[in-house]
């Protein structure tokens, strides 16, 4: 019997949650070891896809620029602060472009980012779409031990004379499957292991390289009645050199105005979101983190801050709006 592509990947909401849990237990099992996550990361993910997975770019159909502001662990010295600026837009019926410029600090290091992104689209069913995308830029990274405070770094020869600059290129890719209901994407922002130390000292434990994050995402949205909307999603994120990070999330849309949610980092943190969209065309998002580890005791959480603006050149109305 002959089966048609429809029939292969449509998928029921049932059938859904049920990937997002198999990929979950896939990512959970996989070997993992303690250092640190190199990637900032995003409490509002779902509205920030382009910035780890190209294949998004020019999935809204639309000229989208979004900027976020987060600013982690606030009220501790030296905590990591992340600023992104990223735009996207359709370029005739199936490529997508996109951009993306990031400036990460934790101290005493600082990286910027600018990256590029090229997507090609290909149409499944009737209403859903596989996006294929590749990303292409460089960081440039910034090391300023001598700005620690040892007491007399003068005096301190493993500090002496180790700050530098370094200039990192390189790509990344990842898909991006979606409909008007839900979505499921998987990517590799940075397939390079660029080193990181500068010859004489060595950076971000034994291996002192940029090391690759891989990322699976889904989400699903649920009509409960004419004016309420339920958005259960997941963001998993796996590294060798750090543990297995996932963020829960779930979200309620009231009249297509108002986002309400809250979500769960395992054994991170925990927190709450809300949206506000003025008009088809302008958003506002504020996340707030609560760390639940040992560093709850040292510092006010986590704020992170998002506008959405979009731009649609067409004269024709958006009939299903986009959750995502």
């Amino acid at each position: 019997m002959n089966l048609t592509t429809q029939q292969h990947l449509s998928l029921k909401p049932g059938d859904f949650v049920k990937l997002l849990i198999c990929c979950a237990l896939l990512v959970t099992s996989l070997p993992q070891t303690i250092q640190a996550q190199q990637d900032p990361l995003y409490t509002q993910y779902m509205f920030n896809t382009l910035a780890y997975n190209p294949g998004y770019a020019g999935t809204r159909e639309v000229l989208s620029l979004m900027a976020l502001s987060r600013h982690q662990w606030v009220g501790f010295d030296g905590a990591p602060s992340t600023q992104t600026l990223t735009a996207h837009s359709s370029v005739g019926k199936n490529v997508g472009l996109g951009f993306t410029l990031m400036h990460d600090r934790l101290d005493p290091t600082r990286q910027t980012g600018v990256y590029f992104d090229y997507a090609y689209r290909l149409k499944i069913t009737e209403k859903s779409k596989l996006s294929l995308g590749i990303k292409g830029g460089f960081n440039f990274y910034q090391n300023n031990f001598t700005s620690l405070s040892t007491g007399n770094v003068a005096d301190d020869p493993s500090l002496s004379g180790s700050d530098y600059n370094k200039f990192l290129p390189n790509f990344g890719f990842g898909l991006f499957y979606y409909s008007d209901k839900f979505y499921f994407g998987a990517s590799i922002p940075k397939l390079l292991e660029n080193k990181l130390d500068n010859g004489d000292i060595e950076v971000l434990g034994e291996s002192g390289k940029e090391t690759r994050h891989y990322f699976f995402t889904g989400g699903y949205v649920f009509d409960l009645n004419e004016n309420v909307k339920f958005k259960p999603s997941i963001l998993a994120r796996f590294t060798q050199a750090a543990p297995m990070s996932m963020d829960i999330n779930l979200n309620f849309l009231f009249k297509e105005k108002l986002w309400l949610g809250g979500f769960y980092r395992i054994e991170s943190s925990f927190g709450a979101i809300v949206q506000y969209q003025f008009n088809q065309q302008f958003k506002v998002g504020y996340g707030y983190d609560m760390t639940t580890n040992e560093l709850s005791s040292y510092n006010n959480g986590t704020h992170e801050i998002m506008l959405l603006y979009e731009f649609n050149f067409t004269k024709e109305k958006v009939q299903h709006p986009r959750h995502f």
